[in-house]
């Protein structure tokens, strides 16, 4: 499973609202829904997340395996 826990957090941390993220940056809120939820979203979404936020892949997304289910719990 992919968590996007990071994404929230990271955008917490240097201010960037959903709100911004619509108005300026003209994210679709169902991409943002989408990630919320950990869903499925494109290649092209991530990066232009990375580019809001001028940051790594990694500081807004984790792998984190199938059958691990505790890092499932305090992650969502």
């Amino acid at each position: 499973m992919i968590s996007y826990y990071r994404l929230r957090r990271t955008m917490r941390e240097r201010g960037v609202t959903q709100y911004a993220q619509i108005k300026t940056h003209r994210v679709s809120p169902a991409q943002i829904t989408r990630m919320k939820r950990n869903g499925s979203v494109s290649t092209h979404t991530i990066e232009m997340f990375c580019k809001i936020l001028r940051c790594r892949v990694e500081v807004i997304m984790e792998y984190i395996p199938d059958g691990d289910s505790a890092q499932k719990e305090t992650r969502s």
